[in-house]
């Protein structure tokens, strides 16, 4: 398959593009929604994919902490738009000579959403429940090198790690570095309680969650007191909301190709960004035919990247060739490892013995996966490889059937955690079941290194994963969201899974 132009359009592109511009076109003629809000007090805001739960301790996915995360939880640090690490409910912090000990001083004031005060032994308490049973997510393997956590007084904190990290002051920027009250996690799947600038007041399953400002958060005060975060199944509803005035802002818009029309309209904005997603094809290394790194080698020489992104993203993200966005400091560009090759794909499968394969392709249901999933199809099929498509509804059943039973063989998924090729690749026991006996040994020798170091040993374990072709990066996911143009304060990148809206406000 030829690569398809930026300005060209898949056939389901246009076919798109051309309901969203009729569909759009009637809603314009009621809509008169302006550049202004419908209420001064209140921000709704377009998503999709929302969570089964509020719970992101026991509960994998981006749906929960896109919401809950630096809204109704903070952690003692987070991280600003260039990726910088920030204080938040620290005001600062001192590593230790040895490089294994972090000690904070933390905020004066701060108060969880259920009136209970927030000091040193609620971080203690929130960093040893990580390491404990209570939680699920398997992003708790960040925590693993904490040896202790002593509460010096009220307002200082001493982490002790095992060996020296470079990479655990980062991952206390994200939801494994919550701040949790202990008398507040008794029910978290439907009663959140965090020191952030809102609180939870009502959750319509399936259908939205409304946020309220608190009054008695330490900080500035959000710039728009309530939100109500609306979930849409289909771009076409989602954009339809936004030109009719039902919403203020679509973030991380799911119909690229409508963005013209958009732009051309001075009642709204167009922002676009960048984020940590990585579009990852995932093959289930431990069942046939992919525990053949022949077989697996053979996708990435078929797959035409430049051609999928194109059509299926209007050419939007960026090409990187490996499982590490730019924003990370041991990325390097990895796009020659494995350039578009059929006929090689064809020797691999032959030599494999693994012709006229067929598998089965389980795509979640959201609009990137099935864009993505039909040009997938298609260039697999010019190699011999019948891949199935079966849709599975997401998040739930995709998250019940891929990532917790792993019964697939392959899968499309936008992976959006930060820094998370070691979450991804040093876990046999994650969903895409890479044996990471090749890395394992020289991710520690880096984490524990310098700086140089460690950018070094990270790019050795990162060509490493790629040589062994687990999965196949189709491209780097942009962050397009489509506002009113009266909103002001809106993030360009997603630089973790949370959308901050304390920011936003309407000028």
């Amino acid at each position: 398959m030829q690569a398809t132009p930026k300005s060209r359009r898949s056939k389901t592109g246009a076919l798109l593009a051309a309901a969203l511009g009729a569909t759009l076109l009637l809603s314009a003629c009621n809509a008169g929604s302006g550049t202004g809000p419908t209420d001064p007090g209140r921000l709704v805001v377009a998503l999709t994919g929302e969570p089964v739960n509020l719970d992101f301790t026991t509960t994998a996915g981006a749906a929960i902490p896109q919401a809950m995360m630096s809204n109704v939880y903070e952690g003692l640090v987070t991280v600003d738009q260039t990726g910088a690490i920030q204080p938040l409910l620290a005001t600062g912090w001192e590593t230790g000579a040895d490089n294994k000990s972090y000690t904070f001083t933390l905020v004066q004031g701060a108060t969880f959403s259920n009136g209970a005060a927030f000091d040193a032994s609620d971080v203690k308490f929130s960093i040893e429940r990580v390491k404990s049973d209570a939680w699920l997510n398997g992003l708790k393997s960040k925590m693993d090198v904490v040896k202790d956590v002593v509460v010096n007084s009220p307002t200082s904190v001493t982490v002790n790690l095992s060996r020296p990290s470079q990479a655990w002051l980062y991952s206390m920027t994200t939801l494994v570095g919550a701040m949790f009250d202990p008398s507040g996690v008794a029910d978290l799947a439907n009663t959140p309680v965090g020191t952030g600038p809102y609180a939870l007041e009502s959750w319509a399953r399936g259908e939205s969650i409304n946020l309220a400002a608190r009054p008695d958060y330490r900080g500035a005060a959000p710039g728009i007191p309530n939100v109500t975060l609306r979930y849409f199944a289909d771009a076409i509803a989602t954009t339809n909301a936004l030109s009719s005035g039902d919403v203020d802002v679509i973030y991380n818009m799911q119909a690229p190709e409508l963005l013209s029309s958009f732009e051309s309209n001075p009642d709204y904005q167009v922002i676009e960004g960048t984020s940590n997603g990585e579009i990852i094809l995932s093959m289930n290394n431990e069942a046939k035919p992919f525990n053949d790194k022949r077989v697996r080698q053979a996708v990435l020489y078929a797959i035409d990247r430049k051609s999928v992104r194109d059509t299926a993203w209007n050419g939007l993200g960026a090409l990187v060739g490996g499982p590490v966005p730019p924003t990370d400091p041991y990325y390097e560009d990895l796009n020659e490892a494995y350039p578009f090759d059929p006929a090689k794909a064809r020797a691999l499968l032959k030599e494999a013995g693994a012709q006229d394969l067929k598998i089965n392709f389980t795509v979640p249901t959201r609009p990137y996966a099935t864009a993505v999933s039909e040009i997938v199809q298609s260039q697999l099929r010019d190699v011999g490889i019948d891949a199935r498509i079966q849709s599975a509804e997401f998040p739930a059943v995709w998250l019940d059937t891929v990532f917790n039973r792993h019964d697939y063989q392959m899968s499309v998924v936008l992976a959006v955690e930060a820094r998370d090729v070691l979450t991804m690749f040093n876990n046999p026991d994650y969903y895409i079941g890479y044996d990471n006996s090749r890395i394992k040994a020289e991710a520690a020798a880096a984490d524990a290194a310098d700086t140089a170091n460690y950018v070094a040993g990270m790019k050795n374990v990162v060509r490493t994963i790629v040589d062994d072709a687990p999965v196949d990066t189709l491209f780097i996911f942009p962050n397009i969201s489509v506002a009113k143009a009266g909103i002001t304060g809106l993030g360009a990148n997603s630089v973790t899974e949370a959308l901050n809206l304390s920011t936003i406000a309407w000028s």
